[in-house]
């Protein structure tokens, strides 16, 4: 049993304290599924951490997206400071999977940018689960994709031990079987150098240096040092490097592989030209021997993956190993807000293999190519124990998986009650809305408005302008970072109202919106279900003057269900608040630190730039000193995740680089296209 240390402020109030007893009450008497039916502001991530506390197990918190699981890694960070707290999510910044368009006869290559940071993130959650037991990993839906087997990763960690006998060149050979490159002259993250006796070494998972001082064939000292300065942080007795890579794996079994791989081919190859498709045999046959030159000669190929099969000597469709394979048992899982992530990880294998097998059709790939793939959710099911699914609208999945063993979190411990709900005509929709809005903005409050279409919400956001509205849209059209400064903006009171879609609904924190307005809440469907409208009245869910507009010319059965169920948690509240005689507080909550510190680190970075002259009057040594502490500044900024800051002072750096001068600058920050190898 695993020892959390829980840091907070706060103490269980409300629902919180029944829900924790209850939890852990039931997952010791080998309750395998529960669900915790918890409303918007109720403090759900904070029972999560009380949870994980009680029960000292390694955990695993799946989120349905990145701006959401960034969200609870930084909330767990801060509840346990002192354990180890891991982000895992997709490290692509871009990513283009390889396809094939039969009806126009297009053939899409795979493309993909990596994101060094995130990738550096992944190797730590990794390593933390074979090193510690003390480890919560936050993690997207990618946790379910396929990974290199945790048995060879475990297998080929190289352990240094100060007085232990480990030949020079045996050692370089050993970190060069897992994943590790030798450079001499550029030292960076899953490289090593060589200087006589002397071995430094960036691991991929730790922003640390690791020196190994050999004396003849003995280890002398092993120390950890700050890998821009060089100089000695600790000196240790012993470290554990682990592999580069995910996929690292025995010579034996990649040898063994291209023999697989040939004898697969030449099957398929009968096949096709049994079918009569001769242009698509010659062409897979072309790739394969062409693959496996490639892998014979520099030990790795465009694709490789699809060949995973073969050289971790798995059956046909048995499931690749994921992250959960990582994972010492027991482990609990946490599903955050799992009516949107259960669906998701559903999803995730159809689309895969559907895409795939066009490829295999028109022979672009081996049938193997569908083995590498993410896991089933039968698959995950196998794999997991100890499930909480957590949100506010549980899906029919979570409740039956659960066996209707449904903890709810009702209570909040500001005492603030759901928002009263009307319904209201929509033949003058438009026009009751620039009323509202004027109403709320008079009392420095905010209002979100959802309509059904990308167009409808610009046309309303273009209306309210001409009225002199302070509005901005937001629709999936908009970018990311966008989003979040036009969210934030509201907070701040530059925009009275936000129009949105689909957008406006799980882990939106905007304690200033009073009023949410739904137009057309009478049309049926997905974005104006029993869920989608409990989830969206309940952004209204953090001010004290709640309310909610439905506007409507017909009661459907999604609204009638939506609404008792808002009325039933609204009466079980007022009743607490009563018998405790509390009365409810608006939330109060800064406005997130890390967009203000964007915005100022940008304010900075232009100062810089307009303060730089032109480049032929530019001292070396000021550009040498300029690069350095702009380089110190991008890697606090990528470890605090403010990879947009990090981004900005990278192409700073680019351009100071291209400046007349001899200097060799450490750590490059150039994206390089990262090849896998077996």
């Amino acid at each position: 049993m695993a020892t959390f240390m829980l840091h907070s402020p706060w103490e269980p109030k409300g629902d919180q304290p029944k829900a924790i007893q209850s939890l852990i009450e039931n997952f010791q008497k080998q309750i395998p599924k529960q669900t915790l039916l918890g409303v918007t502001g109720s403090g759900k991530t904070f029972v999560m951490a009380h949870l994980i506390q009680k029960l000292g197990l390694p955990t695993l918190v799946i989120s349905h997206n990145k701006t959401l699981a960034a969200q609870l890694y930084a909330e767990f960070r801060s509840f346990f400071p002192n354990n180890a707290v891991e982000y895992f999510i997709s490290y692509y910044d871009f990513y283009q999977p390889e396809a094939y368009l039969p009806q126009r006869d297009v053939y899409i290559e795979k493309e993909a940018s990596i994101n060094e940071q995130l990738d550096r993130l992944r190797m730590a959650a990794t390593s933390a689960l074979l090193s510690r037991s003390d480890v919560i990993i936050v993690a997207s839906v990618s946790c379910i994709y396929s990974l290199g087997d945790p048995k060879d990763y475990k297998e080929m960690v190289v352990r240094i031990l100060q007085g232990q006998m480990y030949p020079r060149d045996r050692l370089l050979r050993d970190l060069v079987d897992i994943q590790y490159t030798r450079n001499d002259f550029e030292l960076t993250r899953g490289r090593f150098r060589v200087r006589g006796d002397v071995i430094e070494l960036w691991p991929s998972y730790i922003q640390l240096l690791l020196r190994i001082e050999l004396f003849g064939d003995t280890v002398e000292s092993v120390s950890w040092c700050d890998p821009i300065t060089g100089q000695m942080l600790q000196k240790v007795d012993s470290a554990m490097i682990y592999p580069a890579k995910h996929y690292v794996m025995p010579q034996e079994k990649v040898v063994a592989g291209y023999e697989t791989i040939e004898q697969e081919l030449q099957e398929r190859l009968k096949e096709l030209k049994k079918q009569g498709k001769m242009i698509e045999a010659d062409r897979l046959n072309t790739r394969v021997h062409y693959d496996l030159e490639m892998l014979q000669e520099v030990g790795y190929c465009s694709g490789i993956e699809n060949y995973a099969r073969h050289f971790s000597r798995r059956k046909v469709e048995e499931r690749p190993h994921c992250l959960l394979d990582y994972f010492p048992h027991p482990f609990l899982t946490i599903v955050d807000e799992s009516h949107v992530t259960i669906p998701l990880l559903k999803g995730m294998y159809v689309g895969d293999h559907s895409r795939k097998q066009t490829l295999i059709e028109h022979g672009f790939r081996l049938p193997s190519c569908l083995d590498n793939r993410p896991n089933r959710l039968d698959e995950w099911e196998q794999i997991t124990n100890n499930v909480l699914f957590v949100s506010a609208t549980p899906a029919t999945y979570e409740l039956e998986a659960s066996h209707n063993t449904v903890i709810e979190l009702l209570v909040r411990p500001t005492g603030l009650t759901d928002p009263l709900v009307e319904v209201r005509s929509a033949t003058n929709q438009v026009q009751d809305i620039l009323a509202c809005i004027q109403e709320r903005a008079a009392k420095n409050e905010r209002v979100l408005i959802t309509t059904l279409t990308k167009r409808l919400a610009e046309d309303l956001t273009e209306y309210l302008q001409s009225k002199n509205i302070k509005v901005a849209y937001l629709h999936c059209d908009v970018e990311t970072f966008e989003r979040v400064n036009i969210l934030q903006d509201l907070r701040r009171g530059k925009y009275d109202a936000v129009v949105g879609i689909n957008l406006l609904r799980e882990g939106l924190d905007l304690p200033e919106v009073s009023l949410v307005a739904i137009l057309d809440a009478d049309k049926e469907g997905f974005l104006r279900s029993e869920t989608s409208l409990i989830q969206t009245m309940g952004r209204a869910a953090r001010h004290i003057n709640a309310m909610v507009i439905l506007y409507a010319d017909r009661i459907t059965s999604s609204m009638e269900k939506a609404i008792a169920e808002t009325q039933r948690r609204r009466e079980i509240q007022i009743k607490y608040n009563q018998e405790h005689n509390i009365t409810p507080q608006t939330i109060q909550k800064e406005i997130m630190t890390s967009i203000e510190y964007i915005l100022d680190e940008e304010k900075k970075l232009e100062t810089l730039e307009h303060s730089v002259q032109d480049p032929s009057e530019i001292y070396q040594a000021a550009a040498d000193d300029q690069i350095e502490a702009m380089e110190l500044q991008m890697r606090e900024a990528a470890a605090r995740l403010e990879f947009e800051v990090a981004a900005a002072l990278r192409d700073r750096i680019a351009k100071l680089k291209g400046l007349p001068t001899q200097a060799k600058y450490a750590p490059k920050i150039r994206k390089q296209k990262k090849k896998r190898r077996f």
